[in-house]
């Protein structure tokens, strides 16, 4: 066979690749069961309303803190869950260049020395010897091996191992919404401490000073023994309070230690110059909710894994076909090596190899339905992964509108109460009102600054919850880019088939 009936053969082989149908069902993008709008909400009392506009990526520049946005560039560059996710990510991806080979020839070479002897009593020694001596062997070859991919067996393979990439992809994107948020939440929580260790002390201090007070009018003969024991207690419930919110706020900054994979303490003097003000926040944009199926990663993971499963349906399918694979040989032989590069020690084989299961015991129809049985489950699970975020989103607005208007009643009551504090002390030292007056105005007005502290921190640790619900947050501008090439590589190889085969016509 000369070198133009090989060359037909072999475009004729490309062509009925390309043309060969993929069988099993294409997939098709589910379509999500959501509302056209978000539910609305009484938004005369919310000072901060959620809007339908399109969501911020960098959401934590909202709050308008430094310090914050700095703590949430360095972990999405150094946390090592995010680290994490991106190697597994990149392993999928190099699980997708193997799978991709499959589609195309697989060539070898090889070269190696024999010495051997046959049996004299044997079979026809090839060697010519009779098996009364040994012999040398010397041979060299190429050998190439193509399977043909008629009914997309290869094809289906490699759309699962894409859809693997792209469930790593998710996966990736929501550890970094995860972590995004985590570290927002920790650092919120940790102002919220040290706002809260703070007005425990300047109680403290109040409550030493009314301790004194109450212990110079008894030497007066003006307050009793009960005032002066319910002044020390006083004292000593306050002091109580905060070797527990300094370690509250320890175990808080190494939290944030950790998600900037860092040792302990090393944020320690960083996080001492945090500002300490509760700014009005703006409007947050929501967006529509159609947005949610581009940005929630574990709805966009759920469409992968529909789309792995779907693609699996036609390789089981196609293992009821027969498989049609190119073989190819071609070398040299000799028993001299003087003569392994001269023209009558080359040999040659090519040819096709067809196989076909016949009695498989079941297995094929097995693996047939239980791949039709996880699409049906990636399909329910799809379902459920938007309703859910659905009720996420729905569940954090409400709970940031309402956290919003319990600051609002919070602040009037935090007020009032420091003013009754401040006309409690006049008239106790006027000797208008007993001690246990004082103490019981100093507690509410406690009380009431420590919810206001808890509410300002919740109100934005529900907004960073709802950001996280509408997905916002994750980059993957370089991931989107290696896969984009890694598709078009893949692309790349059937325009090189597809002008093979035009220009051998």
């Amino acid at each position: 066979m000369n070198g133009q009936p090989l060359s037909r053969v072999l475009v004729m082989a490309v062509a009925l690749m390309l043309g060969g149908c993929a069988v099993g069902p294409d997939f098709q993008a589910p379509q999500a069961q959501l509302p056209s709008q978000w539910r609305e909400r009484d938004t005369d009392s919310t000072p901060s309303v959620p809007i339908e506009q399109p969501v911020s990526i960098e959401w934590w520049e909202s709050f308008g803190d430094p310090m914050l946005t700095a703590l949430i560039t360095e972990a999405t560059n150094a946390n090592l869950d995010i680290r994490i996710a991106y190697e597994h990510l990149m392993q999928s991806r190099a699980a997708l260049g193997m799978v991709e080979a499959g589609a195309l020839p697989a060539v070898g070479a090889s070269a190696g020395y024999t010495l051997g002897k046959n049996s004299q009593n044997g079979l026809s020694d090839p060697s010519g010897r009779q098996g009364k001596s040994s012999f040398n062997l010397w041979q060299t070859g190429v050998d190439a091996r193509w399977e043909l991919d008629l009914w997309g067996r290869v094809r289906r393979q490699v759309e699962i191992a894409d859809a693997r990439v792209q469930i790593a992809n998710e996966d990736w994107h929501a550890v970094q919404t995860a972590v995004m948020a985590e570290t927002a939440r920790d650092y919120l929580q940790l102002r919220a401490t040290r706002e809260l260790l703070t007005i425990t002390e300047d109680n403290l201090h109040i409550a030493r000073d009314v301790q004194r007070l109450t212990l110079a009018r008894q030497q007066q003969g003006v307050a009793t023994t009960l005032q002066v024991a319910s002044a020390a207690a006083q004292v000593a419930a306050l002091e109580a309070r905060v070797a527990p919110l300094q370690h509250r706020q320890s175990q808080l900054r190494n939290a944030l230690a950790l998600l900037l994979g860092r040792s302990p303490q090393a944020l320690d003097a960083q996080l001492d110059s945090a500002r300490r003000d509760w700014p009005a926040l703006p409007g947050m944009a929501t967006g529509l909710p159609s947005d949610l199926v581009e940005r929630r990663p574990d709805i966009r993971r759920a469409e992968a894994a529909l789309h792995a499963a779907t693609a699996g349906i036609g390789v089981a399918k196609a293992n009821f076909l027969p498989r049609i694979t190119l073989t190819g040989d071609a070398g040299f032989q000799a028993k001299q090596l003087d003569d392994l590069d001269g023209w009558n020690a080359h040999r040659f084989s090519i040819g096709p190899a067809i196989s076909l299961p016949i009695f498989q015991g079941g297995r094929l129809k097995a693996n047939l339905a239980l791949s039709r049985l996880q699409e049906r489950q990636a399909g329910l699970q799809f379902q459920k992964t938007v309703l859910q975020a659905w009720h996420d989103v729905d569940d954090a607005i409400d709970g940031y509108s309402a956290e919003q208007q319990r600051g609002q009643a919070l602040q009037v009551a935090v007020e009032e109460s420091e003013r009754a504090l401040a006309a409690a002390r006049r008239q106790y030292q006027a000797g208008v009102i007993d001690m246990l007056d004082v103490l019981t105005t100093q507690r509410i007005a406690l009380d009431n600054q420590a919810a206001l502290a808890g509410s300002r921190a919740a109100a934005a640790i529900a907004r960073v919850d709802l950001y996280r619900a509408l997905g916002g947050g994750w980059h993957d501008e370089g991931a989107d880019a290696a896969l984009t090439g890694s598709v078009s590589a893949a692309s790349g190889v059937g325009n090189i088939a597809q002008r093979t085969l035009r220009s051998s016509q």
